[in-house]
């Protein structure tokens, strides 16, 4: 599927938090990583329209993803992108596929003026649990670490409920909680 709604809910965890929902959840031993490749516009334009553009390689596969908001979460768009064309785009010769092209011109954004700005690097575990997807991911970049607790329905309000259940029993503050992308972009110096 070249589009789709995603509806999560995402909180920022101590690695205090992090360890108590790994021990106490039924999340596997091991993490997958993955790593985020994002890309903007100098004038950061995608941000201004909030929207964000990343590649994403997990276990060899490349897939291209424009985030954008929607009245029900984030749209996504998706292209697969083979290792040799991600590697072009980030030694910044951008190639068109064919969904991703179609919405940024749809924004009015110029594929020509994408600029590679990093990475983010990501151990995740996810389980499917009580009819949502759970994530745990513990990601690195420009010399952060954070911790983080997200969760992914098909239905918004069984996912928020699902969500305060979890961390409630828990006793986990609500946190303040950016996507990724934005606290990436955070510690890119002005």
């Amino acid at each position: 599927m070249a589009q789709e709604i995603e509806i999560e809910f995402k909180n920022l965890l101590t690695e205090d938090e992090f360890n108590i929902l790994l021990d106490k959840l039924p999340f596997p031993e091991y993490s997958v990583k993955q790593t985020n490749f994002y890309f903007e516009t100098k004038v950061l334009s995608l941000k201004d329209k909030g929207c964000a553009l990343r590649i994403r390689e997990k276990q060899g596969n490349y897939r291209l993803t424009l985030k954008e908001p929607h009245e029900l979460g984030l749209q996504e768009t998706h292209d697969t992108l083979t290792e040799e064309e991600a590697k072009h785009w980030l030694n910044g010769k951008i190639l068109p596929k064919p969904e991703t092209t179609r919405q940024l011109q749809n924004l009015g954004v110029d594929q020509e003026e994408l600029v590679y700005y990093g990475s983010l690097t990501t151990e995740r575990r996810e389980v499917e649990y009580q009819d949502v997807l759970i994530v745990l991911d513990e990601s690195t970049y420009n010399g952060v670490q954070d911790y983080e607790f997200e969760l992914e329905a098909k239905d918004q309000k069984v996912g928020l409920t699902r969500f305060h259940s979890i961390l409630d029993q828990f006793e986990i503050k609500k946190k303040e909680t950016p996507n990724k992308i934005v606290r990436f972009f955070n510690t890119i110096p002005k």
